[in-house]
């Protein structure tokens, strides 16, 4: 295929060719400008929009840990083991199966949280 384009050589161009593309040029940046300007703005626009909550995510942030207060250690220490529970592969042969193993699963959970929490306290 041979090397076929529309843009002509300017070295071949007159220079009422030259100065008819130089207008078309100038004149289509000049109609896109206002189109520009609208997405500079909107660009603009979402970039304070993410900053705004960027800080109030950091505000809440700081709020949180300033009334956590230091030491905040409410929580119990992860068992050193894991709990026999884990270890448990659930049935999930049929609906009924692991609807029961899910709710055996979360009764060995609440018992060793309170043995946990029982633990803690003394």
């Amino acid at each position: 295929m041979a090397n076929e384009t529309n843009i002509p050589n300017p070295a071949e161009m007159s220079k009422e060719e030259m100065e008819k593309k130089r207008k078309e040029i100038h004149a289509y940046y000049k109609s896109t400008i206002p189109s520009l300007k609208t997405q500079l703005e909107y660009e603009g626009l979402l970039r304070d929009i993410e900053k705004t909550r960027a800080e109030r995510l950091q505000a809440q942030m700081f709020i949180a840990q300033s009334m956590a207060g230091p030491g905040n250690d409410d929580m119990p220490a992860a068992p050193s083991t894991p709990s026999p529970t884990m270890n448990v592969k659930p049935d999930l042969s049929s609906v009924e199966s692991a609807s029961k193993s899910g709710k055996e699963m979360a009764e060995s959970i609440k018992k060793d949280m309170k043995r946990s929490l029982k633990r803690a306290k003394s």
